[in-house]
């Protein structure tokens, strides 16, 4: 998916991606003297990065003496993952919490995050997979039995306009939902609420009268517009793939939470 208001666009990308902060960049040309790939160029007064060269390597990171360069990602294995996961075990304990899975898409790996969940119930760690739902059906039926909670976004009910604002249409994440629902597997529905995209009563209330056809929903979270994605998309040298909204209102949160509990589902605001 390519959501418009996405926060961590540097997840799209399969592959690690080169980030640029041009208010750091001290003009130097290191990175295009030491880049091996010769995929760092200056156009105009500041150094541009070829995406189609880059190879990731991160020659050119700690070189930038203005520290304007950094790779977003890196690839790790299952067994370092469940070590860091590990040292938070007493306020897991503590806390009554656990392990979220999230991205991006935790589903775009799917064996990769099945071994995380597997080594984590062995461990007695609890865990929660923060999901999308765009997925091939088979895929979320091979992670079902090892996950403990799924928090699963659903962000309008008019599938022209989810594919708009997100790429894609709706139907195959409201079958993998109503999937998950059937096979009992708690749920919390998380609503992004974006300005201008889904942010009215109407709109809200349409969602939450699909969500009442379903079982084990067990709360609905309403998060509101995070901005935080149009810094990321400037340093991935994209500035127009993420789109600069206002915040929703309190007002505006307050009402559309009134919409859900009226529905008569428990629901919390932020996040």
């Amino acid at each position: 998916m390519r959501c418009v208001w996405c926060h961590n666009p540097e997840s799209w990308s399969r592959r690690p991606e080169p980030m640029f902060r041009v208010n750091r960049c001290l003009q130097c040309g290191q990175c295009v003297q030491l880049c091996p790939q010769h995929a760092v160029q200056f156009a105009g007064s500041l150094p541009q990065t070829n995406g189609d060269k880059c190879t990731r390597c991160g020659t050119c990171i700690p070189t930038c003496p203005g520290q304007a360069r950094e790779i977003a990602g890196r690839t790790v294995t299952v067994e370092e993952v469940i070590t860091e996961i590990a040292k938070d075990r007493v306020f897991y304990e503590e806390s009554g919490g656990g392990v979220t899975f999230s991205g991006g898409e935790p589903l775009m790996q799917p064996d990769f995050l099945l071994d995380l969940l597997t080594h984590c119930r062995q461990q007695g760690i609890h865990t929660a997979i923060d999901t999308c739902c765009f997925a091939p059906s088979a895929v979320l039926e091979k992670v079902i039995p090892a996950a403990d909670l799924f928090l699963c976004d659903v962000k309008h009910i008019n599938a022209d306009k989810h594919k708009q604002y997100t790429g894609v249409e709706n139907r195959l994440i409201l079958e993998n939902l109503r999937l998950l629902t059937d096979a009992d597997c708690p749920v919390i529905v998380r609503i992004p609420v974006v300005p201008g995209f889904n942010d009215t009563p109407e709109e809200i209330t349409e969602i939450i009268s699909y969500l009442k056809s379903l079982n084990n929903i067990h709360q609905i979270d309403l998060l509101p517009y995070n901005s935080g994605g149009v810094s990321k998309a400037q340093r991935l040298g994209k500035p127009g793939m993420i789109i600069k909204e206002q915040r929703p209102s309190e007002t505006v949160m307050r009402t559309l939470a009134g919409c859900v509990r009226e529905c008569g589902f428990k629901t919390t605001t932020g996040g």
